[in-house]
C-alpha cells in the first residue's frame, strides 16, 4: 500500500495538540456523562429559524444548480456594502468573492499572495489552523509572539523582525482565541511595517461584531493599505451559521478575480440557497447580529464576575470575539496539563493555550458557549480547581 503524502505531514505538523480535550469530551457526552464544554467556538443555540425559512424557501424555489463562482450578484453587492460601511475601504461588487466559510477565503488568500517558499508572518497566539493553511498554500509560516504581559499585542520590534524578507502578515483582530482586540496604535504599527516593507496583509475580521465596547478598527482602512490589504469574513460566528460554511474575502480587484479563478479548481462555488440565506440574514435580519453579539457581550461579563477575584485563574485582557483565555501559571502546570486534569476530574472542558503557538503556554482558552448559570459554574469551579493546585 502506498505511503500517505510526506507533504500532508509537513503542512500538519505541530497540529492536533489539545483537540483531544474536545474529543474527549464528545465521548464523555456519548457515555452519559457530560461535561460542560467550553472548547469550540460553535453557538450553544441554532441557527436562527427566519434564515433557516429563507434558505428552505430557495431550495425549494429552484435555486440548487450551480450558483455564479464568485457569488450571487446580489449578496456580493450586500458583503460589499457591508464591508465598506464595517471595514472603512469601499468595496464594489467586483472586490468581493463568496467562499466556503472563512477558512476557503483564508486559503484563497494566501494562494493569491504567496509564491512557493514565501513567507508568511502569524502572530501568536494564533488561530490554530494558520500554519497549515500557509504551508498548504506553498508558505512557510513565520511565527512573532504577543506576549501576555502586552495583553497580545504584538510590539513594533517583535513584528518588524518577523516581518524581514516576508512577503505578507496574517493579523486577526478581535483575536482568536485571545479575545484581544488591537489598538488604535497596534494597526497603526502593522501598518507602517506592510507599507515599508512592502507585504501583503490578510486580515481576518470573522468577529468584527463582536468588538463589545469597542467601534471595529480594520487596518484596511488606514492610508496606504486598501490595494494591499484582503480582508476575510464570515457568517458564521454573527449569525450562528456555522454550518452553512459561507465566508468572502474583501480586496483589490486583481486579486479577486485570481482568488475567483482558483475557486473554479476547488469548490467550484457556494450552492445558491445557502447565499439567499445569508442574503436574507444581512438584509432583512439585522437584528440577528445585534442579538447574538450582545449574548457574547453579556457573557463576557459574566465570565470576568465568575473569575473576580481568582488569584490562581486570572482573566486576560479579552474585549471581543467569544473567547476567553485564563492565566493559570499560578499552578505551576502546562495549559495542556490542567486542561486534561480539568476533564477528567471536573468535568469542564477547555482548550490548551499551547494548542495556539507558545504565547499562552500556562494558560487555557474558554469559549463563551454556555448558558450564563452553566458558565458561572463552569468558571467558578475552574478557580477552584487551580486554587487547589496553587504553588
Amino acid at each position: 500500500m502506498p505511503n500517505p503524502s510526506a507533504q500532508i505531514r509537513y503542512i500538519l505538523s505541530g497540529q492536533g495538540d489539545g483537540w483531544e480535550i474536545l474529543s474527549r469530551a464528545r465521548e464523555l457526552a456519548r457515555l452519559g456523562d457530560p461535561a460542560l464544554n467550553l472548547c469550540v467556538g460553535e453557538h450553544d443555540e441554532p441557527t436562527p429559524p427566519e434564515i433557516i425559512a429563507a434558505m428552505d424557501a430557495s431550495a425549494r424555489g429552484g435555486n440548487t444548480g450551480y450558483a455564479p463562482l464568485a457569488g450571487s450578484p446580489a449578496l456580493r453587492e450586500a458583503l460589499a456594502a457591508r464591508v465598506t460601511a464595517r471595514q472603512g475601504v469601499a468595496r464594489g461588487p467586483a472586490d468581493v468573492m463568496v467562499t466556503g466559510g472563512g477558512q476557503g477565503a483564508l486559503f484563497n488568500a494566501m494562494k493569491a499572495v504567496l509564491d512557493p517558499g514565501d513567507r508568511c508572518v502569524i502572530i501568536d497566539p494564533y488561530y490554530a489552523p494558520y500554519p497549515a493553511t500557509v504551508r498548504t498554500a506553498g508558505g512557510v509560516p513565520v511565527v512573532c509572539r504577543a506576549e501576555a504581559a502586552n495583553g497580545f499585542q504584538p510590539t513594533a520590534e517583535a513584528l518588524d523582525r518577523a516581518c524581514e524578507g516576508a512577503r505578507a502578515l496574517l493579523v486577526n483582530t478581535p483575536n482568536n482565541p485571545t479575545g484581544a482586540i488591537y489598538t488604535a496604535e497596534t494597526l497603526a504599527i502593522i501598518a507602517e511595517i506592510c507599507i515599508r516593507r512592502d507585504l501583503w496583509l490578510i486580515t481576518d475580521e470573522v468577529y468584527d461584531g463582536m468588538a463589545f465596547g469597542h467601534t471595529h478598527l480594520s487596518p484596511a482602512a488606514l492610508p496606504g493599505m486598501e490595494d494591499r490589504t484582503i480582508i476575510i469574513g464570515s457568517m458564521s460566528k454573527s449569525y450562528a451559521m456555522c454550518g452553512f460554511r459561507c465566508g468572502w474575502a474583501a480586496g483589490p480587484t486583481h486579486a479577486i478575480k485570481l482568488m475567483t479563478d482558483l475557486a473554479l479548481n476547488l469548490a467550484f462555488g457556494l450552492p445558491g440557497f445557502i447565499q439567499d440565506a445569508a442574503l436574507f440574514a444581512l438584509t432583512d435580519a439585522a437584528d440577528i447580529e445585534g442579538r447574538i453579539c450582545g449574548t457574547f457581550g453579556r457573557r463576557h461579563a459574566v465570565a470576568r464576575a465568575a473569575l473576580a477575584g481568582a488569584t490562581s485563574a486570572r482573566a486576560t485582557a479579552s474585549e471581543g470575539a467569544m473567547y476567553l483565555m485564563i492565566d493559570i501559571r499560578a499552578t505551576g502546570m502546562s495549559g495542556r496539563d490542567f486542561a486534561h486534569d480539568l476533564i477528567e476530574r471536573e468535568r469542564i472542558a477547555v482548550m490548551p493555550g499551547e494548542s495556539f503557538g507558545n504565547a499562552a503556554a500556562g494558560h487555557v482558552r474558554a469559549t463563551l458557549t454556555l448558558p450564563d448559570d452553566q458558565l458561572t459554574e463552569a468558571l467558578t469551579r475552574l478557580a477552584g480547581f487551580a486554587a487547589a493546585r496553587a504553588i
